[in-house]
Order: structure tokens, then sequence, then C-alpha cells
């Protein structure tokens, strides 16, 4: 009998893993035999735990995607990372695979949709949700164009605090989700500003309501 393909599942929404959890005990073949919501707390999981498939959330507490990603290669390198994102496609696919991730997958498609992507991520193929169908469901930002570029260049870190801020949180609110120091913050939020080209919150917000980073 073939083992079943052994799932982690890292997301800071608790109820998120636990939806994710529902749709892969559906099938056989996987077991999911860990779950965390704080990228030191995967790291140290994974230091323990034979994982084949790790679905990751872009955006948690703790080590940022770059930093994550860079610890798991080495460590892990027959490790098969799908990444499960808020964020859109045309935001975080590319830098996604880059890092070394097999697969990017938008939380906006179906349950089907992680199936498929699963299968195909185990089966050696690289992924990225929304080829080939619609994308009504995703916040789509034009590739080549002026405002695309800008976006593309922010860091991990400075696009989880560019959505922070623009949807309203304050510097101390935002360095408390995301483990920092309030002035690490103020810092990445001049660093994204001047990226922008913009000079206030309010201009973050009108340019996050723009590309429909926030609705």
């Amino acid at each position: 009998m073939t083992p079943p393909v052994r799932i982690y599942l890292a997301d800071d929404h608790a109820l998120v893993r636990e939806a994710i959890a529902t749709v892969l005990h559906r099938h056989p073949g996987y077991r999911v035999v860990g779950e965390g919501g704080d990228g030191q707390v995967v790291l140290e999981d994974l230091a323990r735990t034979e994982v084949d498939l790790l679905l990751l959330d872009i955006s948690m507490p703790g080590p940022g995607f770059p930093e994550l990603m860079a610890a798991l290669r080495p460590r892990h390198p027959a490790l098969k990372i799908l990444v499960v994102s808020m964020h859109p496609e045309s935001l975080y696919a590319e830098r996604a695979l880059r890092a070394g991730a097999a697969g990017y997958l938008c939380k906006h498609w179906p349950a089907a949709e992680l199936e498929a992507a699963i299968a195909k991520v185990l089966g050696g193929a690289l992924y990225v949700s929304g080829n080939g169908h619609a994308t009504a469901h995703a916040h789509e930002v034009t590739p080549g164009s002026e405002e695309w570029r800008r976006l593309f260049h922010l860091s991990t870190r400075e696009m989880q605090i560019l959505l922070h801020l623009a949807a309203g949180a304050g510097i101390t609110q935002i360095a408390r989700a995301l483990v920092l120091s309030p002035k690490t913050v103020s810092t990445y939020r001049l660093r994204l500003l001047r990226k922008l080209g913009l000079s206030t919150n309010a201009e973050l917000v009108r340019f996050a309501l723009q590309q429909r980073l926030i609705t």
C-alpha cells in the first residue's frame, strides 16, 4: 500500500487551517501531520516532523516569507511547498516560485482548485492558480504597468505592511501582528512609500483601492 502524503498546514488563521484540513481529510491519500500559525513554529515543527508537502501562507507572524524559504530549502530539499495566499497571483506567484515554491494558489479559488493544485505539485509540475481559468475572483494588477512594477519590487514584508496600513492599522498594531518593533515598522513604512512614490497614508490607501488590493 502506498503511504499517505504527509501534509503540514501553515497559516495564521485557525479557521483557514481547519477548512483546509476538512478538505484534505476527504482524500484517503493525504494525512495532515501538523499545523502552525507562526513562521518560527513552522520551522521548529518541520525540524522534528517528516513532511512531504507544506501548504504555506505568505503572510504570517514571525520570520517573513523570504526568510522562511531561505531556511526551508537547504534543510528540506525534497519538501514540496505550495503557497496558499489571499494575495493575487499577479503580485506574488512569480516571487514565490523564484523563492523555491512549487506552486501558488490564491485563496479566492474553491476547494476543488486546492485539490488540483496539490495533485499538480505532488506530480512534479509547477502550478499557479488562474492559469487557463477566468480570473474574476482575483484582484488583478495589469502586468507591465508602472503600478505593477512598483508593487513587484516591494519586499514581502513591505507588502505585508502596505496591506495592514491600507486596512487602517496603526504602527503599534502592525508591530504586534508581525512581531516587529514599532521603529522597524516605521522604517518599512517610509521605505515602501518611497518605492511607491507616495507621501502619506491617505495616498497609500487610495493607491491600494485603485489597485484593488483592498475593497
